[in-house]
């Protein structure tokens, strides 16, 4: 195999930024698409030049798919993932993983069964700002990261809510901005600090009446390594302030990355309105290169499809991974511990006390 045949699973919004992002990743092409309104897909299939499937097991059989990328609906990657790992194919779910750890634990070991790599878009990983703050703590430069911090400010309006059937409920989303809007950023928490061990949360609805779950949530994480850190996402703040996550080390170093600023990247609603960019940076030596890096990291921005690039940059990851080039990030139990910190955050405040693993 030279080339990773896709197939896409749904064909909503989120899928056509898929589509158009693979049609640049190296060594991959788009061939097929599955949804269960057989109109709907031929609709897509036509527009970006594929084939149409109601059938995940026929899809993958005779479109010859090699992997899928999963854009369904959260409450349904579970379903899906599963479906298309034992159809034969290699998964790229969307984020987040799924709805619950237990979920999560079925997928990871079904594609463990099956001898398939399974992958979380997490695409903010690859961000330049964020790559350095993951080689920093690489090198030890941080010493032990022993704090982290995480702060979303963002807008979501009665549209964005009534633009699908299922946001905004529990027993259809599973939850409000924990488990949709804030995964990329806790990715990034976990992927800087390691494994959670415990946590405890307190979470409401400031201002959105016309929902059933929550806007805002706040949280204290200890984590195995013995690293702590404080958690405060919301969608209450309107148009949107800026996404950050922030790491301090024991060796007196700090360093951060805005992931996003103003107004939210809502998929298919609007675009990416900042630059992601380093913010904070004290390592001695280094604290000079923070202007240059905004510099750059913005020129860089401004001269590409910032929304569908850094799908293409994991997609070519994972085809990278299945052709056996490149060991795979943000594998399925990396999906996992972030749903496990969204999971615990939900059950602190049920239950009225910290959950520990």
């Amino acid at each position: 195999m030279n080339t990773v045949r896709y197939a896409l699973i749904g064909y909503g919004k989120v899928a056509k930024i898929h589509a158009k992002a693979l049609k640049d990743a190296k060594d991959s092409t788009l061939v097929a698409v599955w949804g269960r309104d057989s109109l709907k897909a031929q609709a897509f299939a036509q527009e970006f030049g594929i084939l149409a499937y109601t059938d995940i097991n026929l899809m993958v059989k005779e479109a010859k798919v090699d992997a899928v990328i999963i854009t369904t609906p959260h409450p349904l990657h579970k379903e899906h993932t599963i479906a298309a790992l034992r159809a034969g194919a290699h998964v790229l779910v969307e984020k987040p993983m799924a709805l619950t750890v237990s979920d999560c634990d079925a997928m990871v070991e079904t594609a463990k069964a099956e001898k398939k790599l399974l992958s979380v878009i997490s695409q903010r990983r690859w961000y330049p700002a964020s790559l350095r703050i993951h080689k920093a703590i690489e090198d030890g430069k941080l010493g032990t990261p022993m704090l982290g911090q995480v702060t979303m400010l963002g807008w979501r309006d009665e549209a964005y809510y009534a633009s699908d059937p299922w946001r905004g409920s529990w027993s259809l989303e599973g939850g409000g901005v924990l488990i949709n809007q804030a995964p990329h950023q806790l990715d990034l928490l976990h992927w800087f600090l390691g494994p959670v061990k415990e946590v405890y949360a307190q979470w409401d609805n400031i201002n959105h009446p016309y929902i059933e779950v929550e806007d805002s949530a706040v949280a204290v994480v200890r984590f195995a390594s013995g690293a702590m850190a404080s958690i405060l996402v919301s969608n209450s703040q309107k148009p949107g302030i800026h996404a950050k996550v922030h790491v301090h080390g024991s060796s007196a170093y700090s360093v951060g990355v805005q992931t996003d600023g103003g107004a939210m990247f809502i998929a298919g609603r609007s675009s990416i309105l900042e630059p992601p960019v380093n913010d904070l940076w004290t390592i001695e030596g280094e604290q000079q290169n923070l202007g240059r890096w905004k510099d750059e990291d913005t020129a860089f921005f401004n001269s590409i499809d910032a929304v569908a690039y850094f799908f293409t940059k994991q997609q070519e990851h994972f085809s990278q991974a299945i052709l056996g080039k490149e060991e795979l990030i943000s594998s399925g139990e990396e999906g996992r511990e972030t749903v496990k910190l969204i999971e615990g955050m939900y059950r602190s405040q049920k239950e009225g006390k910290p959950i520990r693993y």
